[in-house]
């Protein structure tokens, strides 16, 4: 009972600084790590264990399928040689120059140095997205910035797999190759495979909520049994999702789909919550298990691995921005309109919050592997550090920058607005009642406000009218209620066919109901 009633506290502090994180615009990750960290040292509070295992199917899974869902096949594909360059050339850079440091610096074996390394290069998913959320960044950057997220802890993770089984004996040089093939071809299949497996269970079941539930628990089984087959569990989830998200919208109905959504944001969002701060509360256990005269060595290798972390990162991108700025000067207009510009680079180089994944693969370290101790202090150090460090001065760094407001994904929804309402206005023109000329008229009002997106007058005073319109359909029914005139039944199922109507006029949660027009 101590457990649930102090994960309720936790809980209930996370959301208080996830509220005062958007009130200081800082990611939330960043305070809520701070204030785990902060509880861990107050007398007599609890020492809470994470295990790996359980830590990162509860804690990425859900984190890493709901960011996978969302994202684009088309910008995965536009932007893949700068998604290449960073989920795989500086994870493997990364790698190299803290592996030297842990060699030269900690005295560190080899396949030790290159774990720790493999530990800290990936930028983590859940702190990427935080930061993503609360901040208007460009979309180029965000579509790479995501992209990446979700491959480079793969390609981190089977370094790390390579390296720690070579340091305890368990596995030669000569036997990574079929690990790697494993890991890469035979985890892409299996997720296409469980995607498909998953959607003929889903289209089957017709009740929101038991859909809501088969989802979880189809997730944390894909975790699972990739996990136990030796699979890359990150990759299988990604290819997983990625299937889902292209079919499953299709397939399932409004009222399905609104209350999956829902649900699935308010899960991740508590996930995101108690990882970042059960996280902070790692750092008694971690500091207590170094004790002595080595202390202060291991925290000054520490810091210097959080340097170079950072540097590397920012070294790496700068470079092959510059290289690929280089080669697009000598092909024409079209390919330099397309060539990343150096504050992008910076702010993508900045953008290295490393997290969760880091450090629960530092703490699955065996309890025997060489210089464990060293290694989770500095996995500590530099996700503790690069949270707090990058996480709050990148609002200062995103005034300085000041990049040009990016319309991509509005001139994109207003496309295709215009194009699904002259489809609905070409069915409908079929129509010849009167009931169809009133239909007509509203998809005819919407598709003018649409054909002219640059006036922004227009579309609010046209989403503005709905919705004020709407406000008083509420007032009306919870008149109708509270006189008795009707009942609770038929007031929720009113309540529902309005809330639809609000949807629809309320794009992007950028329109609130008006109290006076």
């Amino acid at each position: 009972m101590a457990l649930f009633e102090l994960t309720l506290v936790l809980l209930l502090i996370a959301v208080a600084l996830t509220a005062l994180s958007r009130r200081l615009e800082v990611p939330y990750p960043s305070l809520l790590a701070l204030a785990g960290v902060g509880l861990a040292f107050v007398p007599g509070a609890p020492v809470i264990e994470i295990d790996p295992e359980l830590a990162l199917a509860l804690f990425i899974a859900p984190v890493l399928l709901d960011a996978a869902y969302d994202t684009s096949l088309r910008d995965l594909k536009r932007y893949r040689l700068s998604l290449v360059l960073l989920a795989l050339g500086a994870v493997v850079f990364t790698t190299v120059v803290v592996a030297f440091v842990g060699w030269k610096m900690a005295g560190l074996p080899i396949a030790a140095a290159i774990a720790l390394g493999a530990i800290v290069a990936p930028p983590d998913a859940v702190a990427a997205s935080a930061v993503l959320s609360q901040f208007k960044v460009p979309h180029r950057i965000t579509a790479i910035l995501q992209g990446e997220s979700l491959l480079n802890d793969a390609t981190a993770l089977l370094i790390y797999r390579i390296s720690v089984s070579a340091a305890v004996g368990t596995l030669m040089l000569k036997d990574a190759v079929p690990v790697i093939l494993l890991a890469t071809i035979g985890s892409v299949v299996a997720g296409y495979l469980f995607g498909r497996v998953s959607l003929l269970t889903l289209t089957r079941i017709e009740d929101a909520a038991s859909s809501t539930v088969v989802q979880f628990a189809g997730t944390f089984a894909v975790w699972i049994i990739a996990d136990r087959l030796g699979l890359s569990a990150i990759i299988t989830i990604v290819v997983y999702a990625i299937t889902i998200a292209r079919t499953a919208p299709r397939r399932m109905s409004a009222r399905r789909r609104v209350s999956t959504y829902s649900v699935w944001e308010s899960a991740v969002f508590v996930l995101n919550v108690l990882a970042f701060v059960l996280m902070g509360l790692q750092a008694r256990s971690i500091v207590g298990r170094l004790s002595g005269d080595g202390q202060g060595g291991a925290f000054l290798f520490a810091a210097t691995v959080l340097v170079v972390v950072i540097v590397a990162r920012l070294v790496w991108v700068a470079g092959y921005v510059a290289v690929i700025r280089w080669f697009a000067r000598s092909g024409g207009e079209d390919r330099k309109q397309d060539a990343p510009t150096f504050r992008g680079a910076v702010l993508v180089g900045w953008c290295g919050m490393r997290g969760l994944v880091t450090l629960v693969v530092a703490i699955a370290l065996p309890a025997n592997f060489p210089g464990r101790d060293p290694i989770v202090l500095a996995a500590f150090a530099v996700v503790l550090g690069t949270l707090v460090l990058q996480g709050i001065s990148l609002k200062p760094l995103l005034r300085w920058l000041n990049f040009e407001r990016d319309m991509t994904i509005d001139r994109e929804v207003a496309e295709a607005r215009v194009a699904i309402m002259q489809a609905a206005l070409d069915v409908l023109n079929r129509k010849t009642s009167a009931a169809a000329a009133v239909v007509r008229e509203q998809y005819e009002a919407q598709r003018r406000v649409a054909e002219n997106p640059d006036d922004a007058q227009a579309a609010t005073e046209y989403d503005r009218l709905r919705l004020y319109a709407i406000k008083r359909q509420r007032d009306t029914l919870e008149e109708l209620r509270s006189n008795g005139t009707i009942g609770d039944e038929a007031y929720h199922r009113l309540e529902e066919e309005i809330d639809w109507s609000e949807l629809a006029a309320s794009p992007a949660g950028s329109f609130q109901p008006l109290t006076t027009y």
